[in-house]
């Protein structure tokens, strides 16, 4: 800090710095001796500097214990890092699927098409009566032919020879028990 105080007091009050106008004169010349040869002013002479070699002196930080959390923290983030690429093949192979079983859809749709088709073709009516009357096999009935039930009346059913069928567990044991003793008479 003191030096670039010094630097700075000194750039400003160095005798051979020159202000203003003067910096764009032209320089001078020097003084000539009296045989003809410049004048040469004696230069200090400029001993290097000496430094002294000193090794600096290192703090040795002493090795700090590891943190709980920072460990479970790492951790942490490993396992959700694995679980996050888990996940992203798992999607990845659930969207081939869907790719695939979409491809698979239209196919079926355009097969139902077709089978819906060749169905209404086979049930059409003037298509069957074509088929039929074609051998003459086939012939429309006559009016002695045509029969008319009524079913106007109440519908009943009769049940004949049936069992029942209700029979519980003692039912079942003791027709079990009478099977056995006709046996052995």
């Amino acid at each position: 800090m003191a030096s670039a105080a010094a630097r700075r007091k000194s750039r400003y009050d160095h005798p051979r710095g020159t202000y203003g106008n003067l910096a764009y004169a032209q320089p001078a010349t020097r003084p000539l001796e009296r045989g003809g040869s410049e004048v040469l002013r004696p230069q200090p002479k400029v001993r290097p500097r000496e430094r002294a070699l000193t090794r600096p002196k290192v703090r040795v930080r002493e090795a700090g214990q590891i943190s709980v959390f920072a460990v479970v923290g790492f951790l942490a983030v490993g396992v959700f890092a694995v679980l996050l690429m888990l996940s992203t093949v798992q999607l990845t192979m659930v969207s081939d699927e869907v790719v695939s079983l979409r491809n698979e859809l239209s196919d079926l749709q355009s097969e139902e098409a077709k089978l819906m088709a060749q169905y209404e073709l086979a049930f059409d009516p003037s298509t069957i009566e074509e088929k039929v009357t074609a051998d003459g096999s086939m012939v429309k009935p006559a009016a002695g032919q045509i029969y008319t039930l009524d079913l106007s009346e109440a519908d009943s059913v009769v049940h004949y020879d049936q069992e029942s069928t209700g029979m519980g567990f003692l039912a079942t044991v003791q027709g079990m028990i009478d099977s056995a003793l006709s046996y052995f008479r």
